[in-house]
């Protein structure tokens, strides 16, 4: 299970660069959860997860110096945390999903706070790339910007692989011993965070006339998803 975190943690820190470098949107969680899933092995548990996910936070956009909780980070862990927590047998269950969720939801805000800290610790290399722009200094503000993405990469590295790690050993402690009350609830869980998702989802849409197409194009699918 080392290689596999250790693979997750590399692939998942790079991702988290999209949030403040390229800015691709490789970083939602709806891309996110499928590229972690796919180096895992299961591509369709990281586009479960990460749609999910997706839908939860949709509403929660970094606008000005408002900085929203790391979803990103959220999509990663979960997805991750099912896959190896999950019997060798075949992919991990929904109630295994849900369980993966909330355990790696805290991680989101932990990861808001962290990246507050880092984003203040990278202030000083800000001034300091503005002196060496005076002096007409280039690699110096070179070495600033590539030092800045560092700090970043490592320590969204470092929290990657600590929270795995632990996450995916809790999971895996607690899991086999749940009751059948419990697997019930959390597959109640599964069933119901979506909808909680599209009224999140719903809430985004300022334009009236946009929430009827929104629903007729969620049933429709629902309907051929059904019958598949």
């Amino acid at each position: 299970m080392l290689n596999e975190t250790a693979i997750a943690a590399v692939l998942g820190a790079l991702i988290c660069l999209d949030r403040v470098v390229v800015q691709f949107m490789i970083s939602r969680p709806v891309v996110a959860g499928p590229l972690i899933g796919l180096a895992l092995g299961d591509p369709l548990t990281g586009l479960a997860t990460g749609a999910l996910l997706e839908l939860l936070w949709v509403d929660r956009i970094p606008v000005g110096t408002y900085v929203p909780p790391n979803d990103t980070l959220v999509a990663i862990l979960a997805t991750s945390g099912a896959i190896l927590a999950a019997p060798a047998s075949g992919p991990p269950p929904r109630e295994l999903i849900a369980l993966a969720i909330l355990v790696f939801a805290p991680a989101g805000f932990l990861g808001q706070q962290l990246e507050m800290l880092l984003r203040k610790w990278n202030d000083g290399l800000v001034l300091q790339a503005t002196e060496d722009a005076k002096t007409g200094d280039a690699a110096g503000v070179t070495r600033r910007h590539l030092a800045a993405l560092g700090r970043y990469l490592a320590g969204s590295l470092v929290f990657l692989f600590a929270a795995l790690t632990c996450g995916t050993w809790l999971i895996r402690g607690i899991y086999p011993d749940l009751s059948v009350a419990v697997l019930r609830s959390l597959d109640f869980a599964c069933a119901i965070l979506p909808l909680i998702g599209i009224g999140v989802a719903l809430n985004t849409i300022k334009l009236r006339g946009y929430v009827p197409v929104f629903c007729g194009v969620f049933l429709l699918l629902a309907i051929v998803a059904g019958f598949i």
